[in-house]
């Protein structure tokens, strides 16, 4: 079956999003002529909430490939399992930078107030809410296990 030409994309979000990151990811490259800057929360808070977004669209391509090409849907499954292991180690290195400085003026910074919460924890409550979906489709033994080798034949 051939690929879909540019011409008549189905996805153009998903290209979009893509092109993004590639965007971004050219930038980074382009500063490393210049002092390094460190990696903050917030970029790490961003680059989680697109990788959950991708789980969750990889998590319905798994369940609807799974009944007719249930090989395809095996190997979608690992991909979607290795997807959140990234995720997870993700959320770790964010609480193992430092918090960003606060100002500690009770009149200016009230975030236990915001109706979202404090802003630099929604990248623990989206954690939390996409790991509820990953428990009900993953065994342990699966989120704990290597990763799988690549099994399959690529055919040109």
């Amino acid at each position: 079956m051939p690929y879909p030409s540019p011409s008549n994309d189905a996805h153009p979000y998903l290209r979009a999003a893509s092109a993004g990151v590639r965007h971004h990811t050219r930038s980074l490259a382009e500063r490393t002529a210049r002092p390094r800057e460190a990696v903050d929360r917030v970029h790490l808070d961003v680059l989680h909430a697109h990788l959950t977004a991708l789980h969750r669209l990889l998590d319905h391509l798994t369940e609807s490939a799974r009944p007719p090409y249930p090989a395809a849907g095996r190997q979608l499954a690992i991909a979607r399992t290795r997807l959140w292991q990234t995720a997870g180690a993700l959320h770790e290195a964010f609480h193992l930078l430092p918090a960003p400085h606060r100002n500690t003026d009770e009149e200016e910074c009230h975030p236990d107030l915001l109706p979202e919460g404090p802003p630099l924890m929604t990248i623990c409550r989206r954690h939390l809410a996409s790991g509820h979906a990953v428990r009900r489709r993953t065994t342990p033994t699966d989120l704990k296990g290597p990763p799988h080798g690549h099994t399959t034949h690529c055919v040109t």
